[in-house]
């Protein structure tokens, strides 16, 4: 096992200046998928066909091709993006390589920075005598024992991706997985040798201290040799300018020892965070080499239940990154891949990425250093076996210590949990994180997030320094429990659900709102990974005669997601003691039945939802927020907001006043005002004033946008205003009422009750997640119509569904419109993407003599309690009685019939 090894990671991944031989280039392969290789010898053998490491199997195309088709929509074609070669197996690799005669005496290593999933060597025949394992760090191997200076030798190398441990509920982990990550075999990133001297150094670690201005250096030296190793040791520490320096003689005995220095920082120390990523660097020479880490001076705590940085509070604005990189297949292993995705993230407002059941690589963490991202990283581990495991839970001991080796010094890496959503031995995994936070204090530490087991999670653990959830003992602190279940309230907050929790709280995985996929996203999967599943779609779609509204349906269904995240994260902000959220997703998940969740795509590039500028108007370290009691208004009432600003930014924002406006569709000032100049504290729960306006002064329909604008920052909110006195005519509610009116040429709107339609109960909120993966749960993906349209003259509405629509949509009851001929409807509803059935909630037809508006919206019930609903109904009338009511489609009694119970 590479369990004792892993202190031979260290140098590798501390950028020691040290001779190296890059390995990268051409090298020969052979499959065994027997697995024979060993039984039969094939370290001893040559393999003909040819590759190039660093890169995998799949980059080379070799593997089984694919068998599946994008014919049939399906649960296996829609389950994940398709490799179009995949091999689960073992797999042999071999090169020749010619060390050089001044690399005698010295120790070699082999480095491989990222492998699935065990590894093992031979040289000339002869084994390593031990495997690696890792799915977190560098696979190292030491061969100087193996290894000739001033000859050429044969490298052969055995990578194994099949499953080792349980750690993973069917294959779902980030770490080892198909969904979007694939089980790939071969070596990405760095592929080495690296010569050192006998005595060398193998660890620097960097332990900060914010308060006294210092950083304790720890140097880990070992010797190999039989005898001492006397020596001069010379430390350097540099920022932006030179902080410290010193040398000075060291004796190392046979073993090794290690020196400790506190360095004082100065009285200007640079701080790092998020606003400011400054960082030091650590220059150690030792024995003729030299090692280089960096480090920043920050210190993180829960002090008062509340995350803080460095003594001031911060939030975290988060998303996840679950190894979303649908052309490799794996993650970027050099800077810029990564620079693009920690872009992206901060164009969007965002400060914290979550690395779900995998570790990122060292490009990663250095990229996230220099930008001043709050990362958590995770043990890889994603199951209900916790503690039951003894293998497994010593493997993931072993990672555990990988990753604080490997990346424990990057200030970056600020939270560490032991996995997700994980069940079994609490005390176990109470165990393995007081290990591993004794070992290494400069991170917070939980023991999952979040947990589905009883009494685990809805209250943080004993040893918990921080906590994550979807929900408390007392509530919900995430929308999918809320939005469909009460009416649309902009004023209320969690600060019920998370009282008493002693720790900071973050929500769990907030959103997950699907959205349509985008079909002009197919042509960017040019890599290893096949689109079948959007393929799929696109057939199904060009089948139904739905694929002209792909491009609509993505729009409507994705603008809705976009307002429900807005309010998503307006909650979080709103609640006094909440330290942050994490999304699902900003950018979109192609696996686990297709999870289309984003406001970006799995290329982390726009979907034309909405603007990186806008999103963070919401999502930001300054956001105005804005309380008020609901969406829909009646002009006999006052609208009244309650003004807050969450500021999370770096200083007090002094003397900051701030404009409101309410302004009606046309950009016509309705009123303004000021909230007066005031000093905005740290934080949120901050109430600076309120403001009211009458609303007597609308006459029509009209959708009102309030604005809230101060000096730097701007947030804004639509409200919808309806007359309050409405006159509306006769509707029918059931077939037989309809025919004879419509035999006589009249024009008749028909609303029945929901229990007389067949179709779907309406629901508000979005698909959750995926269709695919939760097959079984209602909802479809919002409503589109044409605001223009004449129907929709005295009713405002955007071409998507928003807040005004809650209680038409939660009363209604969706009809299916596939038994009839092709129509418009007024207001469709688009399907989720597993079923794409043609839907509507009003539609109009000519019947016989006469001319139909079938709407399966509850317009008739308690309308002088449901404004919307009534205004709706009132602006349908006045287009049924004007020369604009032309239907062009003819529909049957019995096609009327079929829509009924």
């Amino acid at each position: 096992m590479r369990v004792s090894l892993i202190l031979f990671a260290l140098c590798c991944m501390l950028n020691v200046q040290a001779q190296t031989i890059s390995l990268e280039g051409e090298w020969r392969y052979r499959l065994d998928a027997q697995d024979k290789g060993i039984k039969e010898q094939w370290f001893n053998q040559s393999f003909e066909n040819k590759l190039r490491l660093p890169g995998t199997l799949d980059d080379a195309g070799v593997g089984d091709p694919t068998t599946l088709t994008a014919d049939s929509l399906n649960k296996e074609t829609l389950l994940m993006l398709t490799r179009k070669h995949s091999y689960i197996g073992a797999a042999w690799y071999s090169r020749e390589i010619h060390i050089p005669a001044n690399w005698k005496g010295k120790r070699i290593d082999l480095f491989l920075e990222r492998v699935i999933w065990k590894s093992q060597v031979w040289v000339d025949g002869k084994e390593a005598s031990f495997t690696e394992e890792s799915l977190s760090a560098p696979h190292i191997f030491p061969l100087h024992r193996l290894l000739t200076p001033g000859k050429k030798h044969r490298l052969v190398i055995r990578i194994d991706n099949r499953k080792l441990y349980d750690m993973s509920t069917r294959d779902m982990a980030h770490a080892y997985t198909n969904g979007t990550q694939i089980m790939w075999n071969g070596v990405i990133g760095q592929i080495k040798l690296i010569a050192k001297n006998q005595a060398y150094i193998y660890d620097v670690k960097a332990f900060p201290d914010v308060q006294k201005k210092t950083a304790k250096i720890a140097v880990f030296l070992l010797n190999e040799m039989s005898t001492a190793a006397n020596t001069r040791l010379k430390m350097k520490v540099t920022g932006k300018q030179f902080v410290f320096e010193k040398e000075m003689d060291v004796t190392i005995p046979p073993g090794g020892g290690s020196k400790e220095l506190v360095v004082p920082m100065g009285n200007n120390v640079a701080l790092w965070d998020e606003f400011s990523p400054d960082l030091y660097k650590v220059s150690v020479q030792f024995n003729g080499e030299t090692a280089n880490t960096a480090f920043g001076m920050r210190q993180l705590s829960n002090d008062n239940g509340l995350l803080q940085i460095n003594g001031r509070r911060i939030f975290l604005r988060g998303t996840l990154e679950c190894n979303i990189f649908p052309l490799t297949g794996y993650p970027p292993m050099t800077k810029p891949g990564w620079i693009k995705v920690f872009s992206a993230a901060k164009a969007y407002g965002l400060n914290h990425l979550r690395f779900h059941s995998w570790c990122p690589p060292e490009a990663a963490f250095e990229v996230a250093d220099s930008m001043g991202f709050y990362l958590q990283v995770e043990l890889p581990f994603w199951n209900k076996n916790a503690g039951k495991d003894d293998l497994m839970d010593k493997w993931l001991a072993a990672e555990g210590q990988s990753i604080i080796v490997n990346y424990g010094n990057h200030p970056s890496f600020c939270f560490w949990s032991m996995g997700n959503e994980l069940e079994g031995d609490f005390n176990w995994l109470a165990d393995i994180l007081t290990s591993l936070k004794k070992q290494d204090p400069r991170h917070l530490y939980t023991s999952t997030t979040f947990s589905f087991q009883k009494d685990h999670g809805r209250f943080p653990e004993p040893v918990d320094e921080f906590f994550i959830t979807q929900y408390t003992k007392k509530g919900w602190v995430r929308g999918q429990g809320i939005f469909n279940t009460y009416a649309p309230n902009f004023s209320t907050d969690y600060t019920k659900a998370i009282d008493s929790i002693p720790v900071p709280i973050i929500t769990h995985e907030i959103g997950q709102y699907s959205v349509f996929p985008n079909m002009q996203e197919i042509k960017k999967y040019t890599g290893v990974l096949d689109p079948l599943n959007f393929k799929a779609i696109r057939k199904d779609l060009e089948k139904k005669n739905l694929l002209p509204l792909a491009d609509q349906f993505l729009l409507a269904s994705g603008k809705f997601a976009a307002n429900l995240y807005k309010e998503e994260i307006e909650r979080a902000l709103k609640t006094k003691g909440m330290s942050g959220f994490q999304l699902l997703d900003l950018h979109d998940f192609p696996g686990q039945g297709t999870a289309l969740i984003g406001i970006l795509d799995a290329f982390w590039d726009s979907k034309g939802l909405v603007t990186a500028e806008m999103h963070r108007t919401y999502c930001g370290p300054v956001v105005p927020l804005l309380r008020f009691d609901k969406a829909v208004y009646t002009n006999n009432e006052q609208f009244k907001g309650e003004v807050e600003v969450a500021n999370f930014s770096n200083a007090i924002l002094k003397n900051s006043a701030i404009n409101w406006t309410a302004k009606d569709a046309s950009g016509k000032e309705l009123a303004a005002g000021l909230i007066p100049a005031q000093d905005i504290e740290m934080g949120t729960g901050q109430s600076l004033g309120s403001f009211t306006f009458d609303l007597q002064k609308i006459k029509t329909a009209t959708a009102v946008t309030i604005h809230l604008n101060g000096a730097g920052y701007r947030n804004q909110w639509t409200i919808w205003v309806y007359p309050e006195k409405l006159e509306t005519g006769v509707a029918v509610k059931t077939l037989n009422e309809a025919l004879p009116l419509l035999e006589a040429g009249k024009n008749v709107l028909l609303n029945p009750d929901t229990a007389a339609l067949k179709g779907v109960q309406g629901r508000f909120a979005p698909v959750f997640w995926s269709p695919v993966h939760f097959p079984d749960q209602p909802g479809t993906m919002g409503i589109l119509c044409d605001p223009q349209h004449p129907a929709f003259k005295n009713f405002p509405t955007e071409f998507y569904s928003n807040w005004q629509w809650w209680d038409l949509i939660t009363s209604s009851k969706t009809m299916v419109m596939d038994p009839l001929p092709e129509l418009t409807p007024l207001v469709r509803v688009i399907d989720n993407f597993f079923k794409n059935r043609k839907m509507a909630n009003v539609i109009e037809a000519k019947v016989g003599k006469g001319k139909l508006i079938l709407t399966s919206l509850d317009l008739t019930n308690k309308l002088e309690e449901r404004p919307a609903a009534r205004q709706l109904r009132y602006s349908l009338e006045q287009y049924m009685a004007s020369k604009a009511f032309t239907p062009k489609v003819e529909l049957s009694v019995a096609q009327l019939q079929a829509l009924m119970k």
